[in-house]
């Protein structure tokens, strides 16, 4: 079987069911979190494996399938939804194929105000994908510190995903201020931003990852060896003589 470049739409579904039927009941993952935590691992300091990553999606322990077919579909699904996301982040905000958006209920036209205004908790877009990101930065907690404590800018991106996952915003003058809950809005202001934030993340991943050529010397000439500038003169009567005239 071989694993899709990313879901369509009928994979995405039936991943979505899947994860409401054998990982939500246990404290799992639905597609939201999921689209969030591995969102969060492919743009992490280290890699993270599946045997690692994998048991955290089903609620913390390995689930077991029926048959080996089974198992090979469900990781036919994973393994494209982590496809999925590792393409996405190599596109910003401006150039993000629609096909690889993230992975996150919207209400088509939500009712904010009257009678049929929608619930809080209908409106809360973005906090199970926070908390996928989250859970996924807690599998390398250190690495991601040392990240945040020597970029600030990336501090700023956990900020805004903090907001997502609590609902609110704390006054950084006055962390002991009460909280101001975030609206709709705002959520959807920070969401819009996801594509770019993730490119800068694996930006830095790769920068952070690329292996640095050492810088090279010339070997310095023997004293009495003819000088490598062409003078015809011995080595320490010219360039390797260091004093001067």
């Amino acid at each position: 079987m071989t694993t899709p470049a990313y879901l369509d739409d009928d994979k995405i579904e039936r991943l979505a069911a899947l994860l409401e039927q054998r990982a939500v009941p246990f404290k799992g993952f639905n597609l939201e979190a999921l689209d969030g935590f591995l969102s969060a691992l492919v743009v992490g300091p280290s890699a993270v494996p599946p045997e690692e990553w994998q048991p955290v999606v089903w609620g913390g322990k390995p689930r077991r399938w029926e048959t080996a077919e089974e198992e090979a579909q469900v990781q036919d699904l994973l393994m494209g939804h982590w496809n999925m996301c590792s393409a996405r982040v190599r596109h910003g905000d401006d150039d993000l194929p629609d096909h690889l958006a993230p992975l996150m209920w919207l209400p088509e036209d939500p009712d904010l105000t009257g009678e049929d205004a929608m619930r809080e908790d209908e409106l809360d877009v973005g906090h199970d994908w926070a908390l996928g990101f989250f859970a996924a930065v807690g599998l390398r907690e250190q690495e991601w510190d040392t990240w945040l404590d020597d970029n600030d800018w990336m501090e700023d991106i956990f900020d805004l995903l903090d907001r997502l996952a609590s609902g609110e915003v704390i006054d950084a003058e006055d962390p002991s201020a009460p909280a101001t809950p975030i609206s709709y809005r705002e959520r959807l202001e920070i969401i819009v931003g996801l594509p770019g934030m993730l490119a800068d993340l694996n930006h830095h991943r790769v920068e952070a990852l690329t292996p640095r050529e050492p810088i090279r010397r010339e070997a310095t000439p023997e004293r009495n060896a003819p000088c490598p500038c062409g003078s015809g003169k011995k080595y320490k009567k010219c360039c390797g003589n260091s004093s001067t005239e």
